[in-house]
């Protein structure tokens, strides 16, 4: 699947998150991010007859929390979401890289070839990441109407995220492995 429609599905629920709460309010809004996100994780299987870790636990928070808001009619679970989601994320992250596990590695070896040491690094990295954005989050919910924080997940917390992984390209140039060479057939 080309990087666009991996995008699309991945910010399309977010999107009509966004539409619907502008719409018609967040329980709405959190109804069609449940729905749309299922839908996303559906149209990934399909494509790729997989579907990615970090998609599947975000869509889990997204029905467990959206459940609980719609079930209790409390936009509370569906603001702390991303909050737990990415104190989650950290916590994997710190474990890991105290366990002088690789995460990082496990999520991203197909398509990255670090070093054990750039893998560390990264890890470290988008642990602090992850706790800046839980941190963000629950300043942005408690101080801000719900609208102003529906504008902050969909406008500040992606953008923070692609302007943070593209800061990592020197980082993932300075320790890519070099590609071992293809093998050629017998000689003849």
């Amino acid at each position: 699947m080309n990087q666009f429609a991996r995008l699309a599905i991945e910010a399309g629920p977010l999107a009509a998150f966004f539409v619907a709460n502008s719409q018609a309010g967040i329980m709405t809004g959190t109804a069609v991010f449940m729905v749309a996100i299922t839908i996303a994780l559906a149209v990934s299987w399909r494509l790729e007859r997989r579907i990615p870790i970090m998609p599947v636990v975000g869509a889990g928070f997204v029905l467990l929390f959206g459940g609980l808001t719609l079930w209790l009619q409390d936009d509370l679970f569906i603001k702390i979401k991303p909050t737990l989601v990415n104190l989650l994320f950290a916590i994997v992250l710190f474990v890991a890289h105290m366990t002088r596990r690789n995460v990082m590695k496990r999520l991203l070896g197909t398509v990255l070839s670090l070093s054990d040491d750039g893998w560390r690094t990264l890890g470290i990295r988008w642990a602090w990441f992850f706790l800046l954005l839980a941190v963000l989050n629950e300043v942005v919910w408690r101080n801000f109407a719900t609208d102003m924080w529906v504008n902050f997940k969909v406008f500040g917390i992606m953008p923070l995220t692609l302007l943070f992984s593209a800061f990592q390209a020197p980082l993932i140039m300075r320790h890519q492995l070099p590609e071992e060479p293809a093998e050629s057939g017998p000689a003849a």
